[in-house]
């Protein structure tokens, strides 16, 4: 039997992957049109969060999904607090693939913090999380619980991090915008569980 040779080193790829990071916890690959990002999930620290997101996986939810938001130090003038991330999920496009808002975990209550690759929900109140996903670019503890970029003082719910990709995550910031937001979006193709 003859083994394609893209099918290999992307298998050998995710060995790689999975061994320098904990087994226990669910993978999820976005396969995105500038390349593949790896997200591991901790499901067991911030469960509910977790289970949302990774609904919105099994259920094929995403599709349509992109990153539309661009957020660097030099594009956001009106903010005293500065962040780095990128913004991505459905929009509100696909309103049927919208599930309920969630519970919202704080960090102080979690212990995932903000921390360089670090995935979390967008919100506008507590409460309010539950399609819409950002990915840290650099530490951000303004995010965490008690931060000021959220003058309610409850932060964001973190929940994974990136365990490969962060190259495609800056190379995804580094792409045109009106403000914050995307000229073209970047489109993700998928976003699948791998483990």
């Amino acid at each position: 039997m003859k083994i394609n040779g893209k099918i290999l080193v992307f298998a050998l790829f995710c060995m790689l992957i999975f061994l320098g990071s904990d087994t226990k916890n669910p993978k999820v690959l976005f396969k995105t049109e500038l390349g593949n990002i790896i997200v591991e999930i901790y499901e067991k620290d911030a469960p509910i969060t977790a289970k949302n997101f990774l609904r919105y996986v099994n259920e094929n939810r995403y599709e349509g999904a992109c990153f539309y938001r661009v957020v660097t130090i030099d594009n956001q003038p009106n903010n005293d607090v500065k962040i780095e991330v990128i913004q991505g999920g459905l929009r509100s496009i696909i309103d049927e693939n919208i599930l309920p808002p969630i519970e919202h975990e704080t960090t102080d209550k979690t212990g995932i913090l903000h921390k360089d690759g670090v995935l979390s929900m967008a919100r506008s109140m507590p409460g309010t999380a539950s399609s819409e996903f950002f990915i840290c670019i650099g530490d951000q503890p303004e995010l965490d619980f008690g931060g000021k970029r959220n003058p309610d003082g409850q932060g964001f719910a973190a929940f994974g991090k990136v365990i490969t990709g962060m190259d495609v995550v800056r190379k995804i910031q580094q792409q045109p915008a009106d403000g914050q937001m995307l000229i073209s979006k970047v489109i993700i193709h998928n976003i699948i569980r791998v483990k």
